[in-house]
């Protein structure tokens, strides 16, 4: 309910504005990516089978609530735009899938390997932004 001006000179600064979008990210009650969801995109993304892979992501987003495979497609869209000025801003595809990796796909309890989990949760966000186009 609070009412923000972004004019404000506090959003300047391009850190503060993506740790709000973070935040606001990581405390939804459930990620972009379902909880439901978390064990059948990690099976995806460990399939050796490129074409497999790619077309069961695919189909993956797509079987998502609608809420979230459309705040997905414009939240991806935008981070593809990014990653297109990766030149000046210094955020590779691989570095915007660290910093969102762990916040829009995580398992619902923090049980097993943590590290391998987070490995294979930016090569989600990885692969999606690799393959936009295609998914959506």
């Amino acid at each position: 309910d609070e009412q923000l001006d972004l004019d404000d000179g506090r959003w300047e600064d391009i850190h503060v504005v993506t740790g709000a979008l973070k935040l606001f990210l990581r405390e939804l009650p459930e990620p972009l990516i379902p909880f439901s969801h978390f064990d059948k995109f990690i099976a995806a993304i460990k399939i050796q089978d490129l074409s497999l892979r790619g077309h069961c992501i695919r189909e993956l987003v797509l079987s998502l609530p609608p809420a979230h495979h459309d705040t997905m497609k414009v939240l991806f869209r935008h981070l593809c735009r990014v990653v297109e000025h990766k030149e000046e801003n210094r955020m590779s595809v691989q570095s915007v899938a660290i910093v969102f990796g762990p916040t829009l796909l995580r398992p619902a309890s923090e049980e097993g390997n943590v590290a391998m989990h987070m490995v294979f949760q930016n090569q989600v966000v990885e692969h999606i932004l690799n393959h936009y186009g295609y998914i959506f």
